[in-house]
């Protein structure tokens, strides 16, 4: 995978950690060790998010954006990990940004990441995988979702995407990033003042600071999370609905932490549910 044509110029960036080496004969069936924080990694799942990148390069479209420029990177290099990995839907949909989890120790985007943009744009819907920095704590990778979601609105005439009713999805790490913009706005993380999301969607995170105005949330957990308690997530969930956001809640028995797209449990089905969610404040804002 690493030397795929496909992946030239960004294939480390696919995979989790910044700065280590991998083991090039590692098999693809393994990936799962690569990402502690995470359970119910299928190598299916995985090698059809990474030949949906590879189809789409074959058929010349540009999959891979760098949202910071290259005076950026050489002022600060650590911003040679990050980038967007875009997955098109209907020319002139709105768009979704994904941000991966992994205790912003690594960034799981083989998990959930690319099968969450390849069902979101299944639905007709654009979306983009985030690859933010590892390794420096949640602020340099809110930050760097600050930076990406103001890269998006400036260039969506060049992308196709329409700037209205975006959404931000985000799991356990990526979670926390996406509440963070959704409660406060890009700008406060140093991006553009653009508007807020119309729908954030929060897969298992400890999060629970709210602002007094909140998108529609949409809220996923597993019963068995013992890194991110539902019991948190209720609270949050709790106080959003208090201040009259809407919000859906799915707490999936016999799940634990970082399932991902929940394929063969009993959260299988989420990312279709997020999605009709989404769509209803797509339909709203058209009105």
């Amino acid at each position: 995978m690493l030397r795929h044509p496909a992946f030239q110029g960004y294939a480390r960036l696919l995979l989790p950690w910044d700065d280590r080496s991998y083991d090039e004969g590692m098999r693809l069936s393994e990936i799962g060790s690569l990402l502690p924080y995470h359970s119910h990694v299928e190598p299916g799942v995985v090698v059809d998010g990474m030949n949906r990148i590879v189809d789409d390069v074959r058929s010349s479209k540009q999959v891979f954006y760098a949202f910071y420029t290259e005076e950026e990177q050489r002022r600060d290099p650590t911003k040679r990990h990050t980038g967007l990995f875009f997955f098109r839907g209907k020319p002139g949909a709105p768009f979704a940004v994904v941000s991966p989890g992994g205790g912003f120790a690594y960034v799981g985007s083989v998990h959930e990441g690319f099968p969450y943009a390849a069902a979101i744009s299944d639905a007709g819907y654009n979306a983009f995988v985030l690859k933010y920095r590892a390794g420096l704590g949640g602020s340099a990778a809110t930050e760097d979702l600050a930076a990406a979601l103001s890269f998006i609105m400036r260039s969506a005439d060049t992308l196709n995407v329409d700037r209205r009713s975006y959404s931000l999805w985000g799991s356990s790490a990526g979670a926390r990033m996406a509440a963070a913009i959704g409660s406060h706005g890009a700008a406060r993380f140093g991006g553009d003042d653009v508007a807020k999301p119309a729908a954030v969607i929060m897969a298992y995170t400890g999060h629970s600071e709210s602002a007094k105005s909140e998108p529609p949330t949409f809220v996923v957990v597993g019963e068995k999370d013992g890194i991110a308690p539902p019991s948190v997530m209720e609270r949050r969930v709790a106080a959003l609905r208090a201040a009259g956001t809407p919000v859906e809640f799915r707490r999936y028995p016999n799940v634990g932490h970082g399932f991902g797209p929940g394929i063969g449990t009993s959260a299988d089905g989420w990312l279709g549910e997020a999605v009709r969610f989404w769509a209803r404040f797509v339909a709203a804002e058209r009105k």
